[in-house]
């Protein structure tokens, strides 16, 4: 193959423009690093009334790395927050959360759902009344569903409510985002009336009861 010197001179300048970071091996070595962490990783989409409590609950276990507000299990894409809080849009308020299942399981991730919300009360938590405040599993793999299913087997023989749980369990299918302002809510404010007076307290209650769960401070 013939190389004109000034091809060669364009590769060449090619060459020096590209980011020593992709040369680097150490870099290389972090970025599959974290493909591997990436990989052993799962998620669940949880739904459990307003999305600000069930954030500020699930942002204090050990072995979640992250925890989203949005939207899921509507029929309008990309649905804004005064859209689906109308309740025409049939998205429930819900949590994606990003979890190492080799420190905190499904099965623990749904015990502390099944504690931190009413199961029991159809399209409503509290003051909070609608379709969009459902309590609701969205399953990610057969697996995840049939541990719901059980757990919430479960939770309706031991007796822990009267009433029968009325969460549903039913195939992830989209997540939505929610609007910045509305991840890490109760973080960002803590003085806002509906934080000091409904989550404050719920989180306080769930902290105390459940110390071994909790991260490392």
């Amino acid at each position: 193959m013939y190389f004109t010197g000034s091809l060669i001179l364009r590769l060449f300048i090619l060459f020096l423009m590209i980011p020593e970071t992709e040369f680097n091996p150490e870099n290389k070595n972090e970025n599959f690093i974290m493909q591997i962490n990436n990989e052993k990783m799962e998620t669940a989409t949880l739904g459990a009334g307003c999305f600000w409590c069930v954030e500020a609950i699930y942002d204090q276990l050990e072995g979640v790395e992250s925890v989203v507000s949005g939207y899921s299990g509507g029929s309008v894409k990309n649905p804004t927050y005064r859209e689906v809080s109308s309740g025409l849009t049939g998205h429930a308020e819900v949590c994606q959360i990003v979890f190492d299942p080799e420190i905190i399981s499904f099965e623990e991730i749904l015990e502390v759902f099944w504690e931190v919300h009413d199961p029991t009360s159809l399209n409503r938590q509290g003051a909070d009344i609608g379709t969009q405040y459902r309590s609701v599993i969205f399953y990610h793999s057969e697996k995840q569903k049939e541990t719901a299913e059980k757990s919430k087997m479960h939770l309706d023989a031991s007796g822990t409510y009267k009433d029968r749980v009325v969460t549903q369990i039913v195939p992830f299918k989209s997540f939505y985002e929610a609007e910045d302002y509305h991840q890490n809510y109760f973080v960002n404010n803590p003085n806002q009336p509906y934080c000091s007076v409904v989550i404050s307290p719920k989180v306080k209650k769930f902290k105390k009861k459940n110390k071994d769960k909790l991260k490392k401070e």
